[in-house]
């Protein structure tokens, strides 16, 4: 799982954190699986110590799939792998690069004085 994890960093550009909207890459070996989830929902286990999550997910499938997994901080982050049901798994948030750098003055795009739609009554 350790050298998967290493040739995904080299192919995907992660986040740092997880939160409520991104879509994560879920690996695991057994089964082969390498898919993507849309996070839908982080609350925190109060019956637990340490900072442990119930993080709800929809498997990017069709249909969608709903799943919830309670993950330590770590874990969700993708800090370290785990395992589940004695299966080694790694989550990470993926970084689509939405946020686009702001451009200079003199590169924005010039937008047309006329406007493009009218009012029809």
């Amino acid at each position: 799982m350790e050298h998967l994890v290493e040739e995904l960093k080299k192919l995907v550009r992660f986040k740092d954190t997880t939160a409520v909207g991104d879509i994560v890459l879920i690996a695991s070996l057994e089964p082969k699986m390498l898919a993507y989830a849309l996070v839908t929902e982080i609350v925190r286990d109060k019956t637990k110590r340490d900072e442990w999550w119930h993080v709800t997910m929809h498997l990017l499938a069709v249909p969608p799939q709903p799943m919830t997994w309670t993950l330590r901080t770590e874990q969700l982050a993708g800090l370290e792998i785990f395992t589940m049901n004695g299966e080694k798994r790694f989550v990470k948030a993926v970084d689509f690069g939405l946020a686009s750098p702001k451009k200079p003055e003199g590169e924005r795009k010039a937008f047309p004085k006329k406007a493009l739609l009218r009012v029809v009554k």
